[in-house]
């Protein structure tokens, strides 16, 4: 299979390219920019990503451009634009100011292949605090801007482009027409990477590697696990085995309804009430990083116990997705946000690995579900943190204080399901996650009836995405709010303030703890 090498030198949006590319049903793979492969025929292409630092930093990360250029196409981006020019003769200065924003291409060739089918003027967003000032010698300019001379450049002797803008934004109007260029017509990709041909392949390549061997998978309820048990299933069918553990912090009567879905699958699944065991360990415990680490360590005690049950497993599955594994770990080696589902095996499992969906992004994923039939509702289910309910519970956790934000949550997630945006669109579809937050730390004063009540705020929670690693907070209908701040105050006993969170990702997150 065709594919194009991603160089990360750090920058924040190297996901973002690969993302794009993908888009344009291309395969690729993001790399440390020290870990080109070699010797792989299957490359046809590689970019160099952007980066925090200035190529005359000392700890500026520094690649063998030798190892790729001259034998595949190459287009440098940012920082790899700058690498590109400053290793062959070419010079990067600092400006002394940063060039950052939106900046419009006042030249540009559009014979050059890179540049086919651009608009004069066209829009790009500039990120950087060097510029190059001169080009290696065997290279011409392609494409400036007012402030910027060498906005692009190409090489005269090979297939070698760079620009010092940023293709994979939004703002950079004709960027996926440029990627496009890149890949398509200079690559020469076949444009075979798609949710059809991925389910095709990766059930064909399950089935040679598992062979009749029994696998068992980690069920959470979420899009990744349920698309890799489908995917598993239409691979191996009964060989498979799924645990679904219930700590006792799901949103309401997800237990049941997820089993009753995973049943409707055709699925073997084991479902364990542990919630006793969860609650009695997180007695009195209010650190939120304390809390997370209980539950870890309880749901694979739980996990551990039951899959030994299995005796004849020989594979643990995980729906572990490709941000996942670009996020754990990060070019330095510095861990950048750990995943519960990254990092290898316990090792008294004795099993081997299995993740089939470690290249997919999220919205692949969902892709991927649709290929293989399975319920929308599953599909387009919110991301909903593995911890549960406990990372949105301010202070200890008891029963008593779940079943509070259980009702609540309900209310507030079943008008997002019923309300039925202008444009026709379900309320719940336009939000990338949504829930509610209760404040058991603090108590507020109200009014029922003729009675004082002295009584838990909750906040409501909703934010738009396309992939975490940055939100907006969704800016809801105001009768929406209003009819669900009501029903919560009037139904939910031990409520009588809601609020709505509107803090953006960075600097909040989009969970409380």
């Amino acid at each position: 299979m065709q594919k194009i090498i991603i160089l990360d030198f750090g920058s924040q949006t190297t996901q973002l390219i690969g993302r794009r590319l993908r888009e344009l049903d291309t395969f690729c793979e993001i790399l440390p920019y020290n870990k080109f492969p070699k010797n792989d025929p299957s490359v046809i292409g590689v970019i160099l990503s952007g980066s925090p630092y200035s190529v005359h930093d000392p700890e500026a990360f520094q690649v063998d451009l030798n190892q790729f250029v001259g034998k595949v196409p190459v287009l440098g981006i940012c920082y790899g634009a700058q690498y590109i020019s400053h290793k062959n003769g070419g010079k990067v200065e600092q400006t002394g100011t940063r060039e950052y924003g939106r900046a419009n291409l006042t030249s540009v060739d559009t014979e050059n292949p890179l540049f086919r089918g651009f608009d004069s003027n066209s829009q790009v967003w500039m990120s950087h605090g060097d510029t190059i000032t001169a080009i290696p010698s065997n290279c011409k300019i392609i494409a400036s801007t007012s402030d910027v001379k060498f906005a692009a450049y190409a090489s005269t002797t090979q297939s070698l482009w760079a620009v010092q803008f940023h293709p994979e934004v939004f703002h950079t109007a004709q960027g996926t027409l440029l990627l496009k260029n890149f890949v398509v017509d200079i690559c020469g990709s076949k444009q075979e990477w798609s949710p059809a041909s991925y389910v095709e392949t990766t059930v064909k390549e399950l089935k040679e590697q598992l062979g009749n061997d029994r696998v068992i998978l980690g069920l959470s309820g979420g899009v990744d696990s349920s698309v890799c048990a489908t995917l598993l299933n239409q691979a191996i069918g009964k060989n498979l085995t799924c645990i679904f553990v219930d700590h006792g912090m799901l949103r309401k009567n997800e237990f049941a309804k997820v089993m009753e879905a995973y049943e409707g699958l055709g699925l073997n699944v084991i479902g364990v009430d542990a919630s006793e065991k969860f609650f009695s360990d997180l007695a009195g415990v209010t650190d939120p990083e304390q809390k997370r680490k209980i539950i870890g360590r309880d749901f694979v005690e739980v996990f551990n116990a039951e899959a030994k049950k299995i005796t004849d497993a020989k594979w643990l599955a995980q729906g572990t997705i490709y941000p996942d594994r670009i996020e754990s770990l990060s070019i330095t080696g510095m861990v950048i946000k750990s995943h519960h589902n990254v990092g290898g095996l316990p090792k008294e499992m004795n099993l081997k690995l299995c993740e089939p969906l470690q290249w997919l992004f999220k919205d692949e994923v969902r892709r991927v579900g649709y290929e293989l039939g399975m319920p929308e509702h599953l599909i387009k289910r919110h991301p909903f943190p593995g911890p549960g309910l406990a990372v949105r519970i301010l202070g200890d956790i008891t029963q008593e204080k779940v079943r509070i934000l259980q009702d609540a949550d309900d209310i507030y997630i079943e008008n997002m399901h019923n309300y039925i945006c202008e444009d026709g669109e379900v309320l719940y579809d336009k939000v990338w996650q949504a829930g509610t937050v209760l404040l058991s730390t603090i108590r507020s004063v109200g009014v029922m009836g003729d009675e004082r009540t002295y009584e838990h705020p909750v906040a409501l929670r909703a934010v738009t995405s396309t992939d975490a690693m940055s939100a907006d907070w969704a800016q809801l209908p105001y009768d929406f709010m209003a009819k669900v701040s009501n029903e919560i105050i009037n139904k939910v006993k031990g409520v009588n303030r809601v609020c709505y969170d509107i803090s953006s990702k960075p600097p909040a997150t989009i969970e409380w703890e």
